[in-house]
This record gives structure tokens, C-alpha cells and sequence, in this order.
């Protein structure tokens, strides 16, 4: 004989959970939305009703009830560990407001990028929107979102915008300080691998390079500085160049780990020894970093506390409500010299 169906447990309501904790649903909300000006006391007491009732809110009525889509847009041209990493560090903060982050990718080079961005916002009705390099740079994507009353926060943007935060790192310094350590291990003739052009990271990391390069009053050989566009494949290619010259360099600085990964490569294939004959450095502290062997030098970046940050810039100064505060929120996220084994110094034989 079969047994009856278990009764299955009435959905809880945001009244259930209010009558719970014994406050108005008005708090409630206030308490799942994370906003400021809730005793902790009353908090406690609504998240231990929400846990016990086992209350979902529901994403779709709460827009439809405040206007809001509780959505903030992440915008990347580049998949890889860096978009991985951010985007960890901002669904984290997303989700500790009971926002959703839609992570959309665009074609910097698309023509008709300014078309998807407007369909996008519109479609999404997305409250904010964090931007990625190199598309915190482009005019036409930061027209479309401010034509369309969009906050965006820019992410190591080229050029800083007035009306709109932004969230970067000290690429050119901690370049100039990784630099320094080649040069302190008697290190003088240095190739380095240029990232992506009309990137932000490509100047500032070439820039902290060359500042070292001088500050030592050493040259650059312009026959030892070759474009890898942050792509192992790339950097294949340019690492070749780089060792195929007459007078070879006794270091390498790659603008990224990829870049440098590929540098290694290049160096086994062509039987020079690491990091005795060739020291080679890289940028970003990625997985690869600590795949290959020797492991990477690098330079640690914080992306996925970026990630966090720039949520936050959102969240908590809710821009779609009364504008950026002022003067404008601009954080600036240390970065991190990681010495491992593929540097050294320079052979005996350098001059």
C-alpha cells in the first residue's frame, strides 16, 4: 500500500519572516537588501527568521516592486584568469547584498558596439555597470551608458574620467621596482614583451620599465622590446625575436604571466638554461606563474579584490539614486613583487 504524499511546506513569505523576527516588512527588506541604518539587534533577528524559514526572496517581485533589477553588468573583451579572478571578487560582494552580476563579453573593436551596450542596459535594465579594460576606455561605451543614466565604474582606464570612479593599481611603480631587481642582480641589457596596444597595463608596465632602465643610466635596445599582445601564443613569436638577436639579453620582463610562460618555452627550446644564462619575469601573479618551472617571477595583483571594490562602488553609493558622492571615489589597490626561481644574476660573462 502506498504511502500519502509527504504535505510539502508552504513557501515563506517576506510577511511570514517579518512576523517572525516581529518587525514590519518594510525592515525586512531593508535587512536582504543590506541597506545601511538597521540596528544590529533587529538584523540578527531577521537573518536567524530568514535562515530558520528557509525564505528565498524572489528576484523578479522585488524589482517589480521598487523599479530595481538588482543586476550590476560586468563588461570584459578579454576572457582569462584576470576575468575569472575579478569576477569572483564581485559576485562575492554581490551576493552579500542579494545583487546578481551579469557578466557580458563585447568586442572593443566591434562596430557596432555601441548598439549591443544600448540593447544590453536596455534588455538587462542593469543598476550599474563595472567595465574592463579596454573598455573602460572607450568614449563610445561610457556615451551609451551615460546617455542612458547607467553609473559605471572604470577599471584601470587609461585616461581617468571626471564623472565616473574608477579602480586601478600602480602598474608603472611596481614595474620599476621588479626592474630594479634585475638590474641590482647585474642585469644591463633586458628585453622586454609589450602587452596588448591602447592598453592601459601595456604603457604603464613598459613606462615603469624604462624609468628603471634610465634611473641606472642604462639603454634600451629597441631591437629587444617586441609586442606578445598578453597571449602565450603571441608571446611564442616574441620571445623568438627577442632571443634571436645577435646580442642576446641575459633578462626578460614580460608584461604578462602568459607572455613570460611563453618566454620559458622558447628558452628550453632553445637550450638556454634558466635562470643561469636567461632571467625572466612576468606581471599579474596568474595560475601559469606557479605551473612552469623554474616558477615565475611576477608581480602580484589584487584582482580579485578589484572585483569587490568595484561591486561596492555601486552598492553601497547607489549612484542610480543620488550620484557620486564627491570628491570622487578612486581606490587604489597595492600591488605585490613576488621574487621566485627564474631570476637570477646576470651570468659572469656579462659585460
Amino acid at each position: 500500500m502506498r504511502r500519502p504524499p509527504a504535505p510539502t511546506r508552504e513557501a515563506a513569505t517576506i510577511e511570514i519572516v517579518a512576523e517572525q523576527a516581529g518587525v514590519s516588512s518594510k525592515t525586512v527588506s531593508r535587512v536582504i537588501n543590506n541597506e545601511r541604518g538597521v540596528r544590529t539587534e533587529t538584523r540578527e533577528r531577521v537573518l536567524a527568521a530568514i535562515e530558520k524559514l528557509d525564505y528565498q526572496p524572489n528576484l523578479a517581485a522585488r524589482g517589480l516592486a521598487g523599479a530595481r533589477s538588482f543586476l550590476i553588468g560586468l563588461f570584459y573583451d578579454n576572457p582569462g584568469d584576470y576575468l575569472s579572478e575579478f569576477q569572483t571578487g564581485a559576485v562575492q560582494r554581490c551576493r552579500e547584498s542579494n545583487l546578481h552580476l551579469m557578466v557580458e563579453p563585447l568586442e572593443a573593436a566591434d562596430p557596432e558596439l555601441a548598439r549591443k551596450v544600448s540593447t544590453l542596459i536596455r534588455q538587462l535594465r542593469l543598476e550599474g555597470v563595472i567595465l574592463l579594460p579596454p573598455l573602460s576606455d572607450l568614449s563610445e561605451v561610457r556615451a551609451t551608458l551615460a546617455e542612458a543614466g547607467i553609473p559605471a565604474v572604470h577599471i584601470a582606464p587609461m585616461h581617468r574620467q571626471d564623472d565616473a570612479p574608477s579602480v586601478d593599481t600602480d602598474d608603472r611603480a611596481a614595474a620599476q621596482q621588479l626592474t630594479n631587481e634585475l638590474i641590482e642582480r647585474g642585469h644591463r641589457r633586458i628585453g622586454f614583451m609589450l602587452g596588448r596596444a591602447g592598453h592601459r597595463a601595456t604603457e604603464q608596465r613598459y613606462l615603469g620599465f624604462a624609468d628603471a632602465m634610465q634611473a641606472h643610466g642604462l639603454a634600451v635596445d629597441p631591437r629587444l622590446v617586441q609586442t606578445g599582445n598578453f597571449e602565450f601564443a603571441d608571446g611564442l613569436e616574441c620571445a623568438r625575436r627577442i632571443l634571436s638577436s645577435a646580442e642576446r639579453p641575459t633578462a626578460i620582463f614580460a608584461s604578462n604571466d602568459d607572455m613570460g610562460a611563453a618566454a620559458v618555452c622558447v628558452a628550453r627550446q632553445m637550450d638556454i638554461a634558466l635562470p643561469q644564462q636567461l632571467s625572466i619575469v612576468g606581471f599579474d601573479d596568474a595560475p601559469v606563474a606557479t605551473m612552469i618551472w623554474p616558477q615565475l617571477s611576477t608581480v602580484r595583483q589584487p584582482v580579485r579584490s578589484m572585483g569587490r571594490v568595484a561591486a561596492d562602488l555601486i552598492i553601497q553609493h547607489k549612484p542610480h539614486r543620488r550620484g557620486w558622492p564627491q570628491p570622487m571615489p578612486r581606490p587604489h589597490l597595492d600591488l605585490q613583487v613576488i621574487l621566485r626561481g627564474s631570476i637570477a644574476a646576470a651570468p659572469a660573462d656579462t659585460p
